[in-house]
């Protein structure tokens, strides 16, 4: 189980933000987005040091102030991180060098 995060307490409370944020990717194309990995991408990249007295509304900003460029550019370097190469095997090789 992931260890929670401290601003855990706020996700149902700010889902109906989490929904906005994801109409606007899927009316830029990106309709396989969910809303975890939204919440996600703020835990580990934009709150990696959280505040001690955050507030709602700054929460809510957070989500709301989503870039996609920057949602995307994070999962591409996750996908990457968990990425698991072979190096004795060529076509892995071929892959990586593409």
């Amino acid at each position: 189980m992931a260890k929670m995060h401290a601003y855990d307490i706020f996700r149902e409370e700010v889902e109906p933000a989490l929904d906005v944020k994801l109409d606007e990717f899927r009316l830029l194309g990106y309709e396989q987005v969910k809303a975890d990995e939204l919440w996600s991408f703020l835990i580990k990249k934009k709150w990696k040091t959280p505040k001690l007295d955050i507030r709602l509304f700054e929460i809510v900003e957070e989500v709301l102030g989503i870039k996609v460029g920057e949602f995307i550019n994070f999962t591409t370097v996750e996908v990457y991180k968990d990425t698991v190469f072979s190096l004795d095997n060529a076509e892995e090789m071929r892959e990586l060098l593409k």
